[in-house]
């Protein structure tokens, strides 16, 4: 089978976030960067493991600049066989997704992996728009895939149950939790990696769809009001009158 995992950088959970250019971009300064973890431990491991048991090829890719390398590297150590640099910086989602499906619309993958959305971002937009673009199937918010007589099997789990397809032919999922189980590299994938191809493709022409016009971090949370046990009367006031929970 031929796979291909798309992958993005995003920063580090624990990074302290804070912007600049009047609040219209990311402060990247002191920040460790990783690769999105849905991507990452989801996406990515089940089409490992999906190769390893059916065989074919894993390809990663990611659209962005050369710090985004890192991430393609530890990617190939996790298992895959190649990957792929489309050489442009964007935060746009249309653009993105355009610039994945360009390349996909060439190469027959038979499965094209996302994870459900980045964590940074969290817009769960580009597997959606990248299979529109394709005209191929998508199943969003997959928690498991199985290959079953040529046909892939995925399940959803949605309100009172889980939901079971069926899909032939190519298709785009995003890979949610419960897909696969984290890797960490060993050193001998991480030897391996080191030799694997990359590829730095250029990008096509899109025209932007969206602008950033500010960001903002959430209002810091209030403290905890603690509440005497024995004056239940005063919980029910604070969750009806300030909580407006009642």
């Amino acid at each position: 089978m031929k796979l291909l995992v798309c992958v993005a950088k995003t920063p580090d959970t624990t990074s302290k976030i804070s912007f600049t250019d009047n609040n219209t971009r990311f402060n990247e300064a002191g920040v460790q960067f990783i690769v999105n973890p849905y991507d990452e431990w989801y996406a990515l491991v089940r089409a490992v493991e999906i190769k390893e048991k059916l065989g074919g090829n894993v390809t990663v890719l990611t659209v962005g600049g050369a710090d985004c390398e890192p991430i393609l590297r530890k990617a190939l150590a996790i298992g895959a066989d190649d990957a792929v640099r489309i050489d442009k910086v964007s935060d746009d989602s249309m653009d993105i997704a355009h610039q994945i499906a360009e390349h996909a619309r060439s190469q027959n993958y038979d499965i094209i992996f996302c994870g459900k959305e980045t964590i940074d971002h969290n817009g769960s937009q580009v597997g959606g728009m990248i299979a529109a673009m394709l005209s191929l199937p998508y199943i969003s918010l997959a928690v498991k895939l199985d290959i079953e007589d040529g046909k892939k099997v995925l399940y959803r789990e949605v309100k009172g149950g889980t939901e079971i397809l069926e899909v032939e032919g190519p298709m785009v999922l995003s890979a949610a939790k419960g897909m696969a189980e984290q890797r960490i590299p060993n050193m001998p994938g991480i030897m391996k990696a080191r030799t694997k191809p990359l590829a730095i493709v250029p990008a096509v022409d899109v025209t932007r769809t969206s602008e950033v016009l500010a960001f903002s971090v959430p209002p810091a949370k209030k403290e905890c009001t603690m509440v005497n046990p024995d004056q239940p009367e005063e919980l029910v006031r604070l969750l009806r009158e300030e909580a407006k929970a009642l």
